[in-house]
């Protein structure tokens, strides 16, 4: 007979009930799971921007002070005293809280994103002063100081990626290791995946790519981070039918002037936002992923499970799944990233993307821990 499951009151913290973004599209499927099997969910937020998931309820808190630190202070108050209120089984957390029973880490201590992501400007003013503005920004210790206080009180700490991990234990020294768990995102494999060679032609074809192209790919919200610059850079030291896309929303001005510079202006293209990101991989011929720091990339992943070949710097938790050969440790390395993709280009097509059975990943591991935890 199955053992039947204790229906409980559960609650999910997060600023933003929303499916756009990684984290919230996550918490959003995480509910639906929830509640469709029986448990009483309310999710705690500072705004609603989507329907809930059938059978979720959204706390509203709304949105306190005119500045960023007080927001963020704000919203931890106050969904600490909505998690009183509503007297819940369990508390799940997703946001800068300080108080819950299981905490999903999906990036990094700021402290180490101060330190990996400043390489991402260029050396002088620049990065200077982009250092100088993130040190001064009360926002920036308020999230340091939640950090701190959160991870000294949540039981059970979840990390998307080894690499989280190694980031926490090494920004948070009384953090043991082994007391972390490593719950990976996967990708949609059922839409992630490979086509075959007269479907990509035809995909390419309508995409305006010439056959005798070689399309670098790589997708960004944040181009500086990503290494837009340096991905320009590599393209001025590669032969000419080698061209870069960039799925990415935001304003390329800056990166197309560097390529006007270069000479390369007709050899990049950027592509904005783009809605189907899976035949974005399909139609190219390597992805590169030129982070400087990246908690678990979704866009590696997706690209390697449709059949692209998938460069990323060691930057990014999960270059974890990639041959240690496609992991460049430097990505302001830009001769060495030139070499390698030119190496690479020559290789064969990799064997399909199949998830490991031993790495653990998707929302089954969250649903098991939480009902273990309401069930004792």
């Amino acid at each position: 007979m199955a053992k039947s499951i204790k229906k409980a009151r559960l609650a999910v913290t997060m600023p933003r009930l929303s499916r756009y973004g990684g984290a919230e599209s996550f918490a959003w499927r995480l509910c639906e799971v929830l509640a469709a099997r029986g448990h009483e969910v309310d999710f705690i937020c500072a705004r609603c921007e989507t329907e809930p998931p059938e059978g979720v309820r959204p706390v509203v808190l709304g949105r306190f002070g005119a500045f960023r630190w007080v927001k963020i202070l704000w919203f931890a108050y106050a969904a600490d005293q909505a998690c009183k209120k509503g007297n819940y089984d369990l508390v799940f957390g997703m946001g800068k809280t300080v108080n819950q029973d299981v905490l999903r880490i999906g990036g990094g201590p700021i402290t180490k994103f101060w330190e990996l992501s400043k390489r991402a400007w260029p050396a002088g003013f620049a990065r200077s002063f982009k250092m100088f503005r993130r040190r001064c920004s009360p926002g920036n210790w308020v999230i340091h100081i939640l950090d701190r206080m959160r991870l000294k009180r949540t039981p059970r700490i979840v990390a998307v990626s080894h690499l989280v991990r190694e980031w926490l234990v090494e920004a948070h020294p009384h953090l043991n290791k082994d007391d972390i768990d490593v719950v990976y995102n996967r990708p949609d494999l059922t839409r992630f995946s490979p086509i075959g060679e007269q479907e990509r032609i035809r995909l390419r074809a309508t995409a305006k790519v010439d056959e005798h192209e070689i399309v670098i790919g790589t997708a960004a919200t944040n181009f500086a981070l990503k290494g837009i610059r340096h991905l320009v850079d590599m393209l001025a030291l590669l032969p000419d039918n080698y061209v870069l896309g960039v799925a990415g929303g935001r304003n390329p001005d800056k990166y197309l002037r560097q390529a006007r510079e270069l000479g390369v202006e007709k050899r990049v293209r950027f592509l904005g936002r783009v809605d189907d990101m899976a035949d974005f991989y399909r139609a190219v011929d390597i992805f590169v992923l030129a982070t400087f720091y990246d908690a678990c990339s979704n866009a590696a992943l997706e690209a390697l499970a449709c059949g692209c070949k998938v460069l990323s710097s060691s930057l990014n938790g999960s270059a974890y799944f990639l041959p240690s050969k496609w992991v460049f440790p430097d990505p302001a390395d830009v001769p060495a990233m030139a070499a390698l993709v030119q190496r690479v280009a020559e290789e064969d097509k990799p064997e399909p993307f199949e998830w490991p059975a031993d790495i653990v990943a998707g929302l089954e591991p969250y649903i098991a821990m939480i009902e273990e935890a309401v069930s004792k």
